[in-house]
């Protein structure tokens, strides 16, 4: 895949888990109670695990440092993923997991276009 595609997945990702990453971070306890069936603690756990994972899905390209880190972040990324397709088909059926599976294969494509970094 070209170095430029490769990009614009990294960025996508990044967004799509410091945002993901985020909301589990600030939003308040009840609601989270209501959305996912898991416990408050690992909830947030895996919050932290998604924010820190998507920078550093893309910082260490920027700042030319420490650029294996990035393969660590997309098979922990892919980890999280396969977690939760397996929860949303389990709980929604599964055209719902379609979407987590999806993020799950890009994690993996980002894993393969560095495996050679580390």
């Amino acid at each position: 895949m070209k170095k430029g595609t490769m990009w614009v997945i990294q960025i996508l990702l990044a967004a799509l888990f410091l945002f993901a990453g985020g909301m589990k971070l600030v939003t308040p306890a009840a609601e989270l109670a209501k959305q996912v069936p898991l416990s408050l603690g690992f909830i947030r756990f895996i919050g932290v695990a998604e924010v820190l994972g998507g920078l550093a899905l893309v910082l260490p390209g920027w700042m030319k440092k420490w650029r294996g880190l990035t393969f660590y972040a997309a098979l922990g990324l892919t980890i999280i993923m396969v977690g939760a397709t397996a929860l949303t088909v389990a709980d929604g059926g599964v055209a719902m997991g379609i979407m987590p599976g999806v993020v799950a294969i890009l994690c993996l494509l980002v894993m393969d276009a560095h495996r050679r970094v580390r």
